[in-house]
C-alpha cells in the first residue's frame, strides 16, 4: 500500500450533481479539495435520473456561469413543459397541466432564471467542466474511498484506484458524503442502508423514438401519466425534446418481471396506442425511498443530497434539494477554513437544510400516493356517458390535488431558515409557506428578492463571494454610518460589501427596511432600519462566532 499523501481542505466523496456543485462552490472561493468518483468521467451519461432544475437551483448556475451551456444541452426554450394525465397518447386526455413559466427565456416576475429540464445526462457534464475548470479543484475518477478516521484535526481517508489497485491515503480537514443511499460513509457511520421507507420498486425503460408525437394526437408535453381504473400504471417522460424518453412502470418487475423478461413492446404499444419505431437502450429496476437521516452532519463529515435524504421523484425536489445543501454547505465550510467564521457556522449546516429536506421529502410522498385511486373507477376506460362523467370528474379532482406537484414555486424557493442560530429574527412573523405559490420577502433567512437592476443585472447577482450590506432607498444611512460595520469585518478578515440602491422598486421587494444584510448563499441575515450600537454582535451572530 502507497501511503502518498494528498492533503485537501475538503474531501469530497461522489461526483453526481450535489458533489460537483459542493466543487464548484469550493473552487469559487479558492478552497483546496479533492473529488473521488467510483464511476469513470463518461460513466454518467448511461442512464437517465433527475430531469428537473428548478429556478432555485438555475439561479445558483447562474453563479456558477453555466445557464447558457444548460439551455444549449437541455430541452429546447420552444419545447412546451406540459403535463397530460391520460388514458393512452391516443386514448382519453383526464387533465391538462400547462407550464409557460417553465424553460424558454421569458422567467416569471421572482427571479431572473426559469425552470429548465436538463437531464444528468447533459447536466453532470456542465457541472465537471466547470468544477474543473477552477484551479484548487481536484477531479479523480474511478476512486473508490475504503474507509476513513477523524481525529480532533482531521479525518485520514484510505482510498483506491480501481483501475490499478493501488491505495493511497488522503488527509483532509472535512469529509462530505455526496455519495448517495449506498455510500460507504453512511455504512462506516452505521447508517442502515434501509432507513426510512421503500415505497416501491419501479422499472424504467429508456428508448429512443425520433419525434414520438407524430404518432399519436396529444402535441408534445414533457411528462405523461397514464392512467387506468386503479390510478397511474406508467409515466412517459420527453428526456430532451427530441428523441429520447424513459417510461416508468410504477409495478416493477413483480408485474412485468425483470429488466430481460419485459415485453416492452406490448408496454410501450399499449401507452401509444400503436405500433411505432424505437430502440431500447436499456431496462432497469430502482428502488422508491422515504429518508432522512436523524443528522447531516457527525463531527467532521457532512452528509448532502441522497446521502442524507431520498424521496420519490413525484415533484422533481431530490437532486434541487441536494443543490441547495451543496451551497448551504459550501460557503460555510470556506468561511471557517479561511478563518472568518466560527463553529456555530458549520452546525447550522444541519439546523437549516434538514427542515426543508423534511419539508420535500413529504411533499413528495403526498404527491405519490396519489397516483392510486382510493377505488377503482371501472368506467374511467370507456367510451360511454359514465365513462366521460368519471373522466371529467377525475380531471377536476387531478387539477385541484395534484397540479401543485407541477407548479411548486413554494418548494423551489420559499423555504427559510427560521430556527437557525445564524440567522437574526427580528420578532416579525414568518411568512406563511405555500407549496405552490411564492411570494418574494426579506424576512431573515429567506431567499432575497430578485429585481432587474438593468435588463441583464439582478440583485441576485450581486451575492455569492462576499456578504453584502444592501442599503436600500433614498433615505438609507449614509456610509459613514457604517464604518464601525466595515471596520469590525476587516478585523474579522470577513469580505464585506455595501451596495447602495436608491430604487424604489428595489425598496419595495424588501419590504421597506433601509438595511439588508445577506449572506453569501443569497439568504438574508438580518434586516433592520438602523445598524445596532454594537456591529461587532450582529457579524458575530451571522458568522457562527457566538454561542
Amino acid at each position: 500500500m502507497s501511503t502518498t499523501k494528498n492533503d485537501s481542505t475538503v474531501l469530497i466523496v461522489g461526483g453526481g450533481p450535489v458533489g460537483l456543485a459542493l466543487a464548484i462552490e469550493l473552487g469559487l472561493r479558492d478552497v483546496p479539495c479533492l473529488l473521488v468518483e467510483q464511476m469513470s468521467r463518461d460513466g454518467f451519461n448511461k442512464h437517465p435520473r433527475a430531469n428537473l432544475i428548478n429556478s432555485r437551483s438555475m439561479e445558483f448556475c447562474r453563479r456558477w456561469g453555466v445557464v447558457e451551456d444548460i439551455k444549449r444541452v437541455g430541452t429546447p426554450p420552444d419545447y412546451p413543459h406540459t403535463a397530460m394525465y391520460l388514458t393512452g397518447m391516443n386514448g382519453h386526455m383526464v387533465a391538462r397541466i400547462d407550464r409557460p413559466d417553465h424553460g424558454g427565456d421569458g422567467p416569471p416576475a421572482f427571479t431572473p432564471e426559469p425552470a429548465q429540464r436538463c437531464n444528468q445526462i447533459w447536466f453532470d457534464p456542465v457541472l465537471r467542466h466547470r468544477a474543473a475548470s477552477l484551479p484548487s479543484v481536484r477531479l479523480r475518477f474511478r476512486c473508490a474511498l475504503e474507509r476513513f478516521e477523524q481525529d480532533v484535526r482531521g479525518v485520514t481517508s484510505w482510498l483506491r484506484d480501481i483501475d490499478s489497485g493501488e491505495t493511497f491515503t488522503h488527509r483532509s480537514d472535512w469529509l462530505t458524503a455526496c455519495c448517495g443511499g449506498r455510500s460507504p460513509v453512511r455504512a462506516q457511520l452505521g447508517i442502515d442502508r434501509s432507513e426510512g421507507q421503500v415505497m416501491g420498486a419501479p422499472l424504467s425503460i429508456y428508448f429512443r423514438a425520433s419525434e414520438l408525437w407524430r404518432y399519436h394526437d396529444k402535441g408534445k408535453g414533457v411528462l405523461h401519466f397514464i392512467i387506468d381504473q386503479n390510478g397511474v400504471w406508467a409515466t412517459l417522460n420527453s428526456l430532451n425534446g427530441g428523441d429520447l424518453w424513459r417510461v416508468t412502470l410504477h409495478g416493477g418487475a413483480k408485474m412485468y418481471g425483470e429488466p430481460d423478461l419485459v415485453d416492452h413492446r406490448a408496454i410501450l404499444n399499449r401507452i401509444i396506442g400503436r405500433e411505432f419505431p424505437y430502440e431500447i437502450i436499456a431496462i432497469s429496476p430502482w428502488v422508491r425511498r422515504k429518508l432522512v437521516t436523524s443528522q447531516f452532519r457527525y463531527e467532521r463529515v457532512f452528509l448532502a443530497g441522497d446521502c442524507a435524504h431520498q424521496n420519490t421523484p413525484s415533484g422533481g425536489y431530490g437532486m434541487n434539494t441536494g443543490l441547495g445543501d451543496a451551497v448551504d454547505l459550501g460557503w460555510k465550510l470556506a468561511a471557517f477554513s479561511q478563518g472568518w467564521a466560527g463553529e456555530m457556522l458549520l452546525q447550522s449546516y444541519d439546523a437549516e437544510r434538514r427542515p426543508v429536506a423534511l419539508c420535500n421529502v413529504e411533499e413528495a410522498t403526498r404527491n405519490f400516493n396519489l397516483r392510486s385511486f382510493p377505488e377503482p373507477r371501472p368506467a374511467l376506460m370507456h367510451d360511454t356517458p359514465e365513462g366521460e362523467a368519471q373522466r371529467r370528474a377525475l380531471g377536476e379532482e387531478i387539477i385541484y390535488k395534484t397540479a401543485r406537484e407541477l407548479t411548486s414555486d413554494g418548494i423551489a424557493m420559499g423555504y427559510v431558515y427560521t430556527n437557525s442560530p445564524v440567522i437574526c429574527s427580528d420578532g416579525t412573523a414568518a411568512p406563511a409557506f405555500s407549496v405552490t405559490d411564492y411570494k418574494q420577502t426579506c424576512y431573515p433567512g429567506a431567499r432575497a428578492p430578485h429585481v432587474w437592476l438593468s435588463p441583464t443585472q439582478s440583485t441576485l447577482d450581486l451575492f455569492g463571494d462576499s456578504l453584502v450590506l444592501l442599503c436600500l432607498g433614498k433615505d438609507a444611512p449614509a456610509p459613514s454610518i457604517l464604518q464601525s460595520l466595515h471596520q469590525y469585518a476587516a478585523k474579522l478578515r470577513a469580505p464585506l460589501r455595501v451596495h447602495e440602491i436608491e430604487s424604489a422598486a428595489v425598496f419595495d421587494a424588501y419590504d421597506g427596511y433601509p438595511l439588508v444584510l445577506v449572506r453569501p448563499d443569497g439568504h438574508v441575515a438580518w434586516r433592520g432600519h438602523e445598524l445596532p450600537l454594537d456591529s461587532s454582535d450582529l457579524l458575530m451572530k451571522v458568522l457562527g462566532m457566538q454561542g
